[in-house]
């Protein structure tokens, strides 16, 4: 039974390759894709560093070889410097701490899978993502994935309905193991591959020496909570707000990164209760798995404010469509502008925007 046309992002990971199998076995007739967001300099197509690597390339092509179906490359390098790296160095230099995968799954990854599928004839689109979706008085909810421990749900919340209607998560009921197990049962070739933690266009992890070569950077001073001046720090983008290691000033206490006072390059330092905040602002914001509320209204939800940590109860103020105040009225938390706050009741995933502060 032929379940329509579905295409695959394959990233040359064990993920993408058991979605890819379950998605086969399940009836469906499956495209495989691999996008290529980051280019080393000097490198031809299909040569880059990060998630669109040689090896992951032909690991991704091998996987489609062995399950029988077809195999696309699609360089998007350009695309992805102009609508995620820029944006990610621009942030940076504003004084956030930006989360390039949010961006990128909603500007990049999702426009081009559906791009792709329409010009493939795909009526589905999908990823190894571990999230799961279901239908709810005539909208598409986003749920977290059935594995807590690999939940990617909060990456997604900036999806459309548009993009969650033709979008399958394959392994949002299964575990991570799970997965690998099933790998390891059809001898794909991905099926030791490691899973990187580092962000794909900075695979050795040092934020500073990216930063460094793309953004003009000057030591300044640290200020305590105080004003009083307690070292030099080495430029403004290579720390972020709730950094407590590499701040190379001595103390009696524990020592956070308060503040960046972009306009006067000062970093201002203090305990970690000078750091937390039980309301604060959310822009950018996008209802995904309900209609937007009217300005006024206020929501009861379990927040969580860095991907795989801790959801604490709160009140979500709506103050317009795209912004809202969030009040955690129990809990002191450690808010870092640029960073997402998003919004779960359950296990529905509500809606999420960009912290002000």
């Amino acid at each position: 039974m032929n379940r329509g046309r579905v295409l695959v992002a394959m990233s040359g990971g064990v993920d993408s390759s058991v979605s890819a199998l379950l998605l086969k076995d399940q009836g469906y007739d499956v495209h495989g894709v691999t996008f290529q967001f980051v280019r080393a300099e000097g490198c031809d197509p299909g040569a880059s560093s990060g998630c669109s690597s040689v090896d992951a390339t032909e690991r991704a092509r091998q996987v489609c070889r062995q399950l029988e179906v077809p195999h696309h490359f699609i360089d998007q390098t350009e695309n992805f410097d102009k609508q995620v790296i820029e944006p990610f160095c621009g942030e940076y230099e504003a004084g956030s701490t930006p989360n390039p995968c949010v961006q990128c799954n909603a500007s990049i990854k999702w426009p081009s899978l559906l791009e792709a599928a329409s010009a493939l004839d795909c009526l589905y689109i999908a990823t190894g993502h571990y999230a799961q979706t279901r239908k709810e008085g005539g909208r598409v909810q986003l749920l977290r994935g059935f594995d807590r421990g690999k939940d990617q749900s909060y990456a997604l919340y900036a999806l459309s309905q548009t993009a969650l209607e033709r979008t399958l998560f394959p392994l949002g009921s299964m575990t991570k193991e799970e997965a690998r197990v099933k790998a390891e049962q059809a001898s794909l070739p991905t099926s030791g591959v490691e899973e990187s933690q580092d962000i794909c266009f900075i695979p050795d992890g040092n934020y500073r020496t990216f930063l460094a070569r793309r953004l003009s950077v000057l030591p300044g001073p640290i200020q305590d909570t105080e004003g009083n001046v307690l070292g030099t720090h080495q430029g403004l983008p290579f720390y972020t707000v709730g950094q407590r290691k590499g701040l190379g000033v001595p103390a009696g206490i524990p020592l956070y990164v308060i503040d960046k006072v972009v306009e006067e390059n000062l970093l201002v330092v203090g305990p970690r209760e000078a750091l937390c905040k039980r309301s604060f602002v959310v822009n950018r914001v996008n209802w995904v798995s309900m209609p937007y509320p009217s300005a006024g209204a206020m929501v009861e939800a379990d927040v969580e404010l860095r991907y795989r940590t801790r959801a604490v109860q709160g009140n979500i103020h709506v103050r317009s469509a795209e912004a809202v105040q969030v009040a955690l009225p129990d809990h002191d938390q450690a808010v870092a502008p640029g960073q997402s706050a998003v919004w779960y009741q359950g296990e529905v995933l509500l809606g999420g925007g960009i912290i002000l502060g």
